[in-house]
C-alpha cells in the first residue's frame, strides 16, 4: 500500500486544488495549504516552481507514484514517436491501476492500488498484482470471482461523483473492464487541469 495512502488529501492542500474531484476534499472548506506557514501570502512562481507543481500534480494524481518510477514513465514516453507529453498521458492511464481506478472497481487511484497488489484482478485471464503493469489496448481486466462481492466494489460501482470514460469499456454486472485504446489528454477526465507539457519541461531541463 502506497505511504500516502493515510494523508493524500495533504497533496489536494498542498496544490491548492481537488486534483481527484472528491467531495470530502480539505480545500473544499480550506484553500490553502497544510501547516503553520499554509496561509502565508504566495509571491511569484519561477518557471521552475511551475513545472515542478506540474509534476508533483500529475504524479499525485496517479496515487503519488515514486519519483523513480515516474521517471522512468517519463523516459519510456520520451523514447516512443509523437509528442513526448501525450504519450506520458498515455503511459499513466495505462497503468492497471489506473484502468481498476477508472472502471470504478474501486473509490480512489490509492484504493486501486491496494486492489490489485492483493490481488483481486486478472489481465486477460492471468492474476496481476503490479499496479504499474502497463496494459495493451484490448485487454480484459476482470475483479477476480471470489472479489466480486466485496463491499467496497460494490460501493465504488455506485458512485455518482464520476463517470467511466470512453476508452475504457465496463460490465459492471460481470465486473469486466476492457480497455479499448491508449487515450490523448482531451479524452482524460482530470478534474483540474493538467499540464504535461511543463512536466516534459521539466524533466528535459
Amino acid at each position: 500500500m502506497t505511504k500516502r495512502a493515510e494523508s493524500k488529501y495533504k497533496i489536494d492542500r498542498r496544490m491548492g486544488e481537488n486534483i481527484w474531484g472528491r467531495p470530502k476534499s480539505p480545500v473544499n472548506r480550506r484553500q490553502y495549504g497544510p501547516g503553520q506557514h499554509g496561509q502565508r501570502r504566495k509571491g511569484k512562481v519561477s518557471d521552475f516552481g511551475l513545472q515542478l507543481k506540474a509534476k508533483q500534480k500529475l504524479k499525485g494524481y496517479y496515487g503519488d507514484v515514486s519519483e523513480k518510477q515516474f521517471r522512468k514513465v517519463y523516459e519510456e514516453a520520451s523514447r516512443r514517436k509523437g509528442d513526448t507529453s501525450e504519450n506520458l498521458i498515455g503511459l499513466l492511464e495505462s497503468r492497471l491501476d489506473a484502468i481498476v481506478y477508472r472502471a470504478k472497481f474501486v473509490p480512489t487511484i490509492f484504493a486501486a492500488r491496494q486492489f490489485v497488489n492483493h490481488g483481486h484482478v486478472s489481465v486477460n485471464g492471468v492474476r496481476t498484482n503490479i499496479g504499474s503493469y502497463v496494459c495493451k489496448a484490448g485487454d480484459v481486466i476482470e475483479v477476480r470471482q471470489k472479489s466480486k462481492q466485496l463491499v467496497t466494489v460494490l460501493e465504488s460501482v455506485q458512485l455518482a461523483e464520476r463517470d467511466v470514460p470512453d476508452y475504457v469499456e465496463v460490465d459492471h454486472q460481470k465486473m469486466v473492464a476492457t480497455y479499448q485504446r491508449i487515450p490523448s489528454l482531451s479524452d482524460v477526465p482530470y478534474p483540474v487541469q493538467m499540464e504535461p507539457n511543463l512536466v516534459v519541461e521539466f524533466y528535459s531541463r
